[in-house]
């Protein structure tokens, strides 16, 4: 019997999954019945990620293919990769980001600005153009992206992070708006402080880790895992009627 959270018979695409809060939603998805792909810079942490899924349900359900999100013919090569593979991509999940300064915007370099624009918005658009004209030709489709809580607050020190998230938020409400008729589902997902080598140099600093914690209805910071889980339910058909939201998963920061 089909369950709410049942992914057999999918295939799913997932950026900046090869640690973090991405291999966690691509190890759930494979273990509710997806096939993955596994995909950030560097081959080798792909192939061990991929292998250890593969090794854990006994047959090939992920695939590992490089591509560097800055490059729209990387990306393109990705989504060809996966289509030739698997002959379809039912579930695109956008997680891989940059930040490349932590500090004041006062001092951020135009580069380093333009970086954070180009691979945390552009190539979530450009990756997206390349996935949804198969969905629409199926009527079935489910677009997810990793924003943060950043989107919604501000930052003295990861000020251009938090506007490339507010920005992947009115991505997916415009693309929702855009695709709904098509029945693809366009949502974003918002954590807070999750313990990631991505954010490091924010919960390494004992001064930010307190006061996050210290006002935090659970009084703690999250880990990959506990994002894993409501990209399972977007993707799913527990997530069906859901589209053009951001979820908020902040172990309550921002409701205080």
């Amino acid at each position: 019997m089909t369950t709410l959270f049942d992914l057999t018979g999918k295939v799913a695409l997932i950026t900046g999954s090869s640690r973090g809060i991405g291999r966690a939603i691509a190890e759930r998805m494979a273990e509710h019945g997806a096939r993955v792909v596994i995909s950030s810079r560097k081959p080798g942490p792909c192939e061990e990620v991929a292998k250890v899924i593969n090794d854990r349900h006994g047959e090939e359900r992920a695939i590992a293919v490089p591509a560097n999100i800055s490059e729209k013919e990387d990306l393109q090569r990705l989504v060809d990769a996966t289509n030739a593979k698997w002959g379809r991509i039912d579930i695109v999940v956008c997680n891989a980001a940059s930040n490349p300064f932590y500090g004041p915007m006062e001092k951020l370099p135009d580069d380093a600005f333009r970086k954070i624009l180009d691979n945390n918005i552009v190539s979530n658009h450009w990756l997206i153009q390349m996935t949804a004209p198969q969905m629409r030709a199926r009527k079935d489709g489910c677009i997810i992206i990793v924003s943060s809580i950043g989107g919604v607050r501000a930052s003295t020190v990861i000020g251009a992070y938090c506007i490339s998230k507010a920005a992947d938020m009115q991505l997916a409400r415009n693309l929702a708006a855009e695709y709904g008729p098509d029945n693809i589902r366009v949502n974003c997902i918002a954590p807070g402080l999750i313990k990631t080598d991505f954010a490091k140099a924010l919960w390494e600093d004992p001064d930010n880790l307190a006061r996050t914690t210290s006002t935090a209805p659970l009084r703690r910071i999250g880990i990959p895992d506990e994002i894993a889980g409501a990209a399972v339910f977007l993707a799913g058909p527990a997530g069906n009627f859901m589209t053009g939201q951001s979820l908020i998963i902040d172990g309550g920061v921002t409701v205080v």
